[in-house]
This record gives structure tokens, sequence and C-alpha cells, in this order.
């Protein structure tokens, strides 16, 4: 599978941004699918993840209650909603495919294929 992350921009403090997330080329709905960040600087984090049914997500604790991952498996997307962004979520964002087990979810070890990335910068 080949994924390609678009949806990033400049937005202000408070505001809003949806990240897609578009796969080719695989059997998406087979694929758990994880949202990592990397700012400058800084090493690749974990932020979300949702499984192959779309049925579990998961959250980093710096964006519980903020951030939201769904999927379309009919249209082979991902997303993800952040809602409330800080100048502190500035950062590449990238989607990854893979089939982690659970104490892998989280992990860059737990996904096979990413994303080319796409830059989110939040304005204070």
């Amino acid at each position: 599978v080949q994924l390609q992350a678009s949806g990033g921009g400049l937005v202000q403090a408070g505001g809003s941004l949806r990240l897609s997330c578009a796969a080719s080329g695989g059997t998406f709905s087979s694929y758990s699918m994880g949202w990592f960040r990397q700012a400058p600087g800084k090493e690749r984090e974990f932020v979300a993840a949702i499984r192959a049914s779309g049925g579990r997500t998961y959250y980093a604790d710096s964006v519980k209650g903020r951030f939201a991952v769904s999927r379309d498996n009919a249209k082979n997307m991902a997303y993800l909603q952040m809602n409330s962004l800080k100048p502190e979520d500035t950062a590449v964002y990238y989607c990854a495919a893979g089939r982690p087990i659970l104490s892998a979810v989280a992990t860059m070890q737990g996904y096979t294929t990413w994303g080319q990335g796409t830059q989110v910068t939040v304005s204070s």
C-alpha cells in the first residue's frame, strides 16, 4: 500500500485542521492506520491510531480530547481531525499503515508503510 498525506497548513492557536491520508495499491481495510508527528529537533512521536475495522482508536495523552482519528474503508482514506490546536502541535505529520500488535500500536516499529508527511504550523 502507498500513502499520501495532505491537509496541513498554517492555523492560529485554537483553530482546527483535518489531515487526510489517501491509500492506494493495497488492501487498505486490512491495515491499522497510525498518525505520527515530528517537530524540528525532536524525535517522531505517536499521535493517534485506528484499527483496521475502525472499531478501536488510540491517542497520545497530549492530544486526547482534541484530536480524533477516523477512516473510511470504502474510500481508502484515513483522517485526523485536529481541534483546539496549540503552538506545540506544530510538526510534520505522517500517516502510516501496519498491523501492529497492541503493545506496538504507539510505536514506529508497528507500521511498515509511511506517507510523505504534511506540515502543520500553529501560530500563537
